[in-house]
């Protein structure tokens, strides 16, 4: 979908399919078919955006044959679907039985990172429409925060610098900007905004900046309004957001959160556990360490990355941060231009919930009608053109 902001610029809004399992350019057609297409016409649009995740074969396939890419862009455009931006964070097996910190490999010391998003940059550009300012892709932030020794990053770093040409190489050759955001990840070698500044701070803003998760943002305990002049201080540019809350406890010690919480702890992906005193973050790497005593249940919430989905309210005693969400989205939009063009709904986690949805496809639409609805309470207007 896309909106109109009182600055006149266009906002892209869409939803992420690495909610969806396709590893093969089959698969990732027929997710279209069997969701993305529904979900547009229970939002009763002509268009809807969809940030795709294309895993590492399938980006292979695309690049060599220019025939699976008219394939592909064939397929969205008979759908009523757009993409102005992919998801290159998860590099493979994003649904296997057990994922956790594999979602981080490989990393930005390793070639095969460079290759991969730059690969999905070339993607991207030939699949944006045509009147799209341009794209983005996002990624991870740099790694795992350990083994991180300082041979590693400074291999990332210079992958940064070539990733910084061959955007621009990519852009001469094809006329198409597309840019890569980092994304703060709780436990990463960039886990907070302060870090994205020190990490990331002087690189080319044309080319680079963050993608700003907001469950992830939540986790940390940051606020919203100053994460944001931080980042714009610092000259780094919110390439996406992820609308993303995060599951708060409001008291971790009762048996009743506890109880619901270990609902969420389930195998496949990692749940980091934050935890704030006085303005100090504690944390632990996985919701079962944190209900196994390695986190303090005393000193206040707990909040934990499972992405919830946006518009339905969490059984009590948990909550979502969806307030926190609507200040982000607040702080990128309520103002005189735009603080960020691609909007992308990112609920992974559907597959994991205690309680499978029964319609997958009507679940992504509340979302983006609630998301949707968001929008219009900021002054935006929807774009049926």
């Amino acid at each position: 979908m896309r909106f109109m902001h009182p600055d006149s610029s266009t906002v892209h809004l869409g939803y992420c399919s690495n909610i969806h399992q396709a590893e093969d350019l089959d698969g990732v057609i027929g997710q279209l078919a069997r969701y993305a297409e529904p979900v547009r016409e229970r939002l009763g649009v002509d268009r809807l955006g969809i940030g795709l995740w294309l895993a590492r074969g399938v980006v292979t396939e695309l690049v060599a044959d220019a025939g699976s890419l008219r394939r592909l862009k064939a397929e969205l455009r008979a759908r009523g679907l757009e993409t102005v931006t992919l998801n290159a964070f998860p590099y493979a097996g994003f649904h296997r039985e057990v994922v956790k910190k594999d979602v981080c490999v490989p990393d930005w010391a390793d070639e095969a990172r460079l290759r991969y998003t730059l690969d999905c940059a070339r993607v991207l550009a030939a699949l944006l429409p045509d009147d799209a300012e341009r794209g983005s892709v996002s990624t991870l932030p740099l790694a795992w925060r350990r083994p991180w020794p300082g041979e590693r990053a400074e291999t990332a770093r210079r992958a940064l610098e070539r990733l910084t040409v061959g955007l621009g190489g990519l852009e001469a050759w094809t006329g198409r900007r597309v840019r890569v955001g980092f994304e703060p990840e709780p436990g990463c070698v960039v886990e907070t905004t302060s870090q994205a500044v020190r990490e990331l701070g002087g690189l080319d803003p044309d080319r680079l900046g963050v993608c700003l998760d907001a469950c992830h943002l939540a986790v940390q305990f940051e606020h919203p309004a100053a994460a944001l002049r931080q980042l714009e201080d610092a000259g780094l540019p919110v390439v996406k957001l992820q609308a993303s809350c995060a599951v708060e406890v409001h008291d971790p010690a009762d048996p009743a959160a506890r109880a619901a919480l270990r609902r969420l702890a389930e195998p496949r992906f990692l749940h980091q556990t934050r935890t704030a005193t006085a303005g100090v973050v504690h944390g632990v790497d996985d919701l079962p360490d944190a209900l196994d005593g390695r986190l303090p249940a005393d000193t206040g919430p707990w909040r934990v990355h499972f992405h919830a989905p946006l518009h339905a309210a969490a059984e009590p005693p948990l909550r979502t941060t969806a307030d926190h969400f609507a200040r982000v989205l607040a702080g990128l939009l309520d103002r005189l231009s735009a603080g960020c063009d691609h909007i992308e709904v990112e609920t992974y986690t559907w597959s994991v919930l205690p309680e499978q949805p029964i319609d997958l496809a009507r679940g992504i639409a509340a979302e983006l009608a609630w998301v949707r609805d968001r929008f219009t309470e900021l002054g935006l207007k929807e774009d049926r053109s």
